[in-house]
């Protein structure tokens, strides 16, 4: 008597994002094992990322092909946003789509600029500029729009600006910290006036006697709901009060997790997430959760994001929040890749899902305020839109975890794999499977046509999980082989049309017992 048929579905392909922490077998079917240039897309389930294009539509000659480091937005009270990034150790202002060369007027001789790693951060429509080594400049466009200066050259300058590493822009000051000779304390200038830092309510604090066990350096500051949070690289200090620093209070301590990278600090709203020695991290989660200190965002990806952050140089590594897209994005650029993850819903271990881009590249982040996100690249701003990188494809790669279907001790042999996807026009999408984690896939192409669009909600998928409307193709393909364990897995290369994977539907058969 023949087999029986017998049908497996994975209706949530890839929610829950990568896995390549825990035991792939134990694995729930909505993790993956490879997520290349992946999002959670907005229906759940593992979808293609979007690409980047290009801001500036030529070169400027200053900057050439060098790496743009660094990108800063400030809006004036008047609603105009500019736009300014650092590279070949000049800044430039994006006009339209050029980028044009911000010089000196400051009206004696220029700063000397050696690296591109400022800390850009706004106040009261000015933008400023910190980075170590380097005397603190100022764009503000009510002086000039083709020019910036040092802080010290403003006019009523009173008092001495750190030459800092690090600033912060909250409760109508600016902070700054990690001065190469002193890495301890902390600087805030007068309320809306960054020319007077000792002045007013202008003021100081040391925080050497505070940190515990010995003490700690500040590498990066942040604030949320009238809190200052000093990030050492081992510690965290609290301050409540912070809205009037003269007599702001230590409220907490949080020992044994600090931040190690200044530009991995990200705020959301109502989280500050961070990259930690032991992984990507939520101050508000880690105050709530001190009895817990091993859950973190990048739980699921541990080890890999460990030895990635092991081989990077931890001053290049950037970040982003984009509240419209839901993620933060953490990226490494000697490893060439950047870790995605996904906020608009946590794991229920506390954790983020998350996905790998492995072609993106950014040099730098930023979002703006009207949501943008802002990608630095050799010699371009780019902005996060669109479905090619600089109108070249990328390939978009989904593999499931390895699964027994069911019967552990039978072999499986497959006999159908059906898809559902989103998006996609008249390209393939290669379906790879495997068996016994050899890694020795077989794969067939299956096209995805041209206006060849089935619809959710009639044939044979009649659901009410999406609107009618919605455009599907079903891809099927007929594999062969037999294994005790399998896997599958999807790629496909991303040409200008979105694309994600909806669900999986493995039809297979039992073979031997083993």
């Amino acid at each position: 008597m023949a087999q029986q048929i017998q049908a497996f579905s994975i209706t949530a392909p890839g929610f829950y994002g990568l896995n390549t922490q825990d035991s792939s077998l134990d694995l729930a079917s909505g993790f993956a094992l490879i997520a290349n240039n992946c999002v959670i897309d907005q229906y759940g389930r593992v979808g293609a990322r979007k690409g980047w294009a290009k801001v500036n539509t030529s070169l400027n000659s200053d900057l050439s092909t060098n790496d743009i480091g660094s990108i800063g937005e400030v809006v004036t009270s008047a609603a105009v946003s500019y736009t300014i990034c650092a590279g070949n150790n000049k800044l430039y202002k994006l006009s339209s789509t050029s980028l044009v060369t911000l010089t000196y007027g400051g009206g004696g001789t220029a700063p000397t600029i050696t690296a591109n790693n400022w800390q850009m951060v706004s106040l009261a429509g000015a933008l400023y500029l910190f980075q170590s080594g380097h005397d603190p400049l100022v764009f503000d466009p009510s002086l000039s729009t083709t020019t910036y200066r040092r802080i010290s050259e403003l006019t009523g300058y009173a008092g001495t600006a750190q030459l800092a590493n690090t600033a912060l822009s909250a409760y109508g000051r600016l902070w700054t910290a990690d001065v190469s000779s002193d890495k301890v304390t902390v600087q805030w200038c007068d309320t809306k006036l960054a020319n007077k830092w000792s002045t007013g309510t202008a003021g100081t604090l040391d925080t050497t006697t505070v940190w515990p066990k010995g003490g700690d350096v500040i590498v990066a500051l942040g604030a949320h709901n009238g809190f200052l949070f000093i990030f050492g690289k081992n510690n965290i200090l609290v301050y409540q009060g912070a809205t009037t620093p003269s007599t702001m209070t230590l409220q907490d301590v949080i020992t044994g997790i600090g931040c190690i990278s200044r530009d991995s600090l990200a705020y959301t709203g109502s989280d500050l997430i961070f990259l930690s020695s032991t992984g990507v991290r939520s101050v508000l989660r880690t105050i709530q959760e001190k009895s817990m200190p091993l859950r973190d965002l990048s739980k699921n990806v541990r080890n890999d994001l460990i030895y990635a952050v092991s081989g990077e140089d931890v001053t290049t590594i950037k970040s982003t929040y984009s509240s419209l897209d839901g993620f933060y994005l953490l990226t490494f650029p000697l490893l060439k890749q950047c870790y995605c993850f996904d906020l608009k819903a946590q794991l229920q271990d506390g954790s983020s899902r998350v996905t790998i881009w492995d072609s993106i590249e950014p040099k730098s982040l930023l979002t703006k305020q009207d949501g943008t996100v802002y990608i630095g690249k050799s010699g371009y701003l780019a902005t996060y839109s669109g479905y090619n990188d600089n109108t070249s494809t990328y390939r978009f790669q989904y593999f499931t975890n390895h699964t027994d279907l069911g019967a552990p001790s039978v072999t499986s042999i497959l006999k159908r794999l059906s898809v559902v996807v989103i998006g996609g026009n008249n390209q393939y999408l290669t379906m790879k499977w495997g068996y016994d984690f050899t890694g020795n896939y077989q794969s067939q192409n299956v096209k995805i046509a041209s206006n060849q669009i089935a619809y959710y909600n009639v044939a044979e998928y009649n659901t009410n999980e999406y609107s009618n409307g919605i455009a599907m193709s079903t891809l099927k393909c007929y594999p062969n082989g037999s294994g005790k364990v399998v896997q599958t897995g999807y790629e496909a290369d991303i040409n200008g049309y979105s694309l994600s994977i909806q669900k999986i539907e493995i039809q297979a058969k039992n073979g031997k017992i083993l």
